[in-house]
């Protein structure tokens, strides 16, 4: 039969092809002509399997074509269905799988002409062939609780990386948290090499992270950062880190700083930007826990200063060494000068250029953090007027993490101040072991000076030695209840309460008849201001303590200085102006003239070093539990006896300064308040 014969058979059952043949059909029984009796159109069986079997043979031949199609990249691996390979991207040359993803057989080698010059506008959706296999191993660190002990260390740069995880292992290495690394970047190194090429060894105890997006090394700077943002999400959704730590120097690729930053103001993560050259001076961040780290960009701490008149050495020395401070170590604290009545021309003439920051601190929006303030009435202030001026000088917007640090005109800081200001007050305050009763909860402040006297300032101090038999006695911390007034933090809190105190106390002693014995004794030294007699008192109502450097470690810290010493101006007439010599004095009494005008033996600053290098046990501080407790009066005691002190010295105190009676003196505490300390102040 013809091809036409074939192909009209086909489809002779289509009504437009077989029409014309519909009127010579004849009867198969007689060879008749049809009857014109119309019948519905029957198409053989073997016809319609042929066309069955045609479209199933064409779908077969399409399926196999396109399932055969030339690739080169490898199998996809089935534990990760949504991270498969995807091939080169059209006009770029073929590129074997990223690092730690090599197939089975490895990829040819590539001539050097092929890869040059590589040009970077590939833009598609991001895929993190490595990132899923170890997110999803890390259950073991509880990264699904939004507070956790992970604490995630991150780069770009390869140089970048090298500056961090240095610290990376020293935090790992303390045992403290679940340190990772992720690295987000378009180099091609291999993971095991970047660990080896840096020095770290299972000893360090990283949990590394291949976070690198496919075909990095042609990607646009758009999907670089595109990348860092989604990269940070899986990571945040598997392991909410405490802190995100990166590099901030220009060594580290701006895509990379752009997306993290994104990332971390979307999701409320902590980051924290390490300035240039810092990893040596942030040496101790590697110390803090996860609960410390966390409040990194969280604290805030203001600097305040009280000039007294006739005093402009002293206030510019304390200015100009706040000047050389390194305060890499977070934000920046607002400094604020209170400046009596009648300022003198020396002071006058260094303020007029005096810059706040410094130059040499990172100030990207070259904003002032200074403030002045000039005090209206001439005459001289009373104690009472002093008190209450210098408590309204500072109040913390939030006193969970707004801070305030005091610093006396005697005062000489070291270059070092600032890290151990934050160290301590991060570790003391903010860290999971100090939340553990009684101990944060007591915590005043934190002094930067070693006391030489006791706080009447007639006895000499003798710092105790640690209950440690193998510790250095010279460079042990110490917990104090009696406050200073040299050089020392306050908690927000403790200031707020503070405040609170002086205002009640001033009410309650106005609307008495005559001064009750307790307010009447003054057991500090008029070498203090007015102020510190409160914060004595508060401290023993309350039973709370200030933390004090060890000798050695204070050294490096601040010095007071007495050959300049002014005495507070509220306490500028107390001492009698009688000559301090007589015609015939002796060798000793001269010594000790001479002693009483410096002020007493000073410390001498030690040269700038590292700050771990000043601390006992390789720079780790000492727990609460640990450290030496002294009683307001230089006494060794423990937390029972401030107790049973401040039970004791709180119920003289309501009954003869607040009239608590009955079950008025069984008022309990209030929150940021002493108003259970008084009844009646109307």
């Amino acid at each position: 039969m013809s091809l036409w014969g074939n192909m009209r058979g086909f489809f002779l059952s289509d009504d437009e092809l077989g029409k014309k043949d519909d009127d010579h059909k004849y009867s198969s029984r007689n060879g008749t002509l049809r009857q014109q009796t119309w019948a519905p159109a029957r198409v053989p069986p073997r016809r319609f399997l042929k066309r069955i079997l045609l479209v199933f043979g064409a779908a077969i031949l399409t399926y196999l074509f396109i399932h055969n199609i030339p690739t080169d990249i490898g199998p996809r691996h089935s534990l990760r269905p949504s991270y498969g390979q995807t091939a080169a991207p059209p006009g770029y040359p073929t590129r074997g799988r990223p690092p730690n993803a090599s197939p089975k057989q490895p990829p040819q080698e590539e001539s050097s002409s092929s890869l040059e010059p590589l040009q970077r506008t590939y833009n598609a959706p991001p895929k993190f062939l490595e990132l899923a296999s170890t997110l999803r191993a890390i259950g073991a660190t509880h990264g699904a609780l939004l507070v956790n002990r992970n604490v995630l260390f991150a780069a770009s740069s390869l140089k970048s990386a090298a500056a961090i995880l240095p610290l990376a292992c020293q935090m790992g290495s303390e045992l403290r948290n679940y340190v990772h690394f992720a690295l987000i970047s378009r180099s091609e190194i291999t993971m095991e090499d970047l660990l080896k090429l840096n020095g770290i060894d299972e000893e360090c105890h990283l949990i590394m992270h291949d976070a690198r997006p496919e075909y990095a090394h042609i990607s646009t700077d758009d999907r670089m950062e595109s990348s860092v943002f989604r990269a940070f999400y899986h990571i945040n959704t598997y392991m909410h880190p405490q802190a995100i730590i990166v590099d901030a120097s220009e060594q580290e690729e701006r895509f990379f700083r752009r997306g993290v930053r994104a990332q971390a103001k979307a999701s409320g993560n902590t980051l924290i930007e390490l300035p240039v050259d810092s990893a040596k001076d942030l040496m101790w961040l590697t110390k803090l826990d996860s609960a410390s780290v966390h409040m990194w960009d969280k604290i805030h701490i203001d600097i305040l200063i009280h000039a007294i008149p006739g005093a402009s050495g002293s206030l510019i020395r304390l200015l100009r060494s706040l000047s050389k401070a390194h305060f890499a170590a977070g934000p920046i604290p607002h400094l604020t000068i209170e400046l009596p009545h009648d300022i003198d021309p020396p002071t006058k003439r260094f303020l007029e250029t005096f810059k706040w920051p410094p130059a040499h601190v990172y100030n990207p929006n070259n904003a002032r953090y200074l403030s002045l303030r000039h005090r209206i009435p001439h005459k001289r202030m009373t104690a009472e007027e002093s008190s209450f001026r210098f408590l309204e000088s500072f109040w913390p917007a939030d006193p969970h993490t707004s801070h305030i640090l005091v610093l006396s005109p005697q005062v000489e800081l070291s270059p070092q101040f600032f890290h151990y200001l934050r160290y301590s007050l991060m570790e003391y305050r903010y860290s999971a072991a100090s939340h553990a009763p009684p101990w944060g909860a007591r915590l005043l402040g934190i002094s930067l000076e070693q006391p030489l006297k006791m706080i009447g300032g007639n006895d000499k101090f003798d710092s105790p030695s640690s209950a440690d038999p193998g510790a250095d006695g010279d460079s042990t911390s110490f917990i104090w209840q009696a406050p200073t007034s040299s050089a020392m933090l306050f908690l927000g809190e403790r200031w707020i309460e503070l405040h609170d105190f002086v205002s009640r106390t001033l009410e309650a002693e106005h609307n008495l008849d005559h001064t009750p014995s307790i307010l009447a004794e003054k057991l500090v030294s008029t070498r203090h201001p007015s102020w510190l007699e409160y914060a004595l008192r508060l401290s023993r109502l309350r039973g709370y303590w200030t933390m004090y450097p060890g000798e050695t470690t204070a050294k490096n810290l601040a010095t007071v200085h007495g050959e300049l010493h002014h005495l507070p101006e509220e306490y500028a007439d107390v001492e009698p102006k009688d000559p301090a010599l007589a015609d015939d004095a002796t060798e000793a009494e001269i010594d000790a003239a001479i002693e009483k005008f410096k002020g007493g033996v000073e410390i001498t600053l030690a040269p700038p070093v590292s700050l771990l290098q000043t601390l006992p046990h390789d720079g780790t501080l000492s727990s609460f539990a640990s450290l030496p407790l002294l009683a307001w009066d230089g006494q060794r005691t423990d937390v029972r006896g401030i107790e049973a002190h401040a039970l004791e010295y709180a119920s003289v105190f309501k009954k003869e300064v607040g009239r608590c009676v009955g079950k008025g003196a069984e008022k309990g505490l209030v929150s940021l308040s002493t108003e259970d300390l008084f009844c009646e102040t109307d």
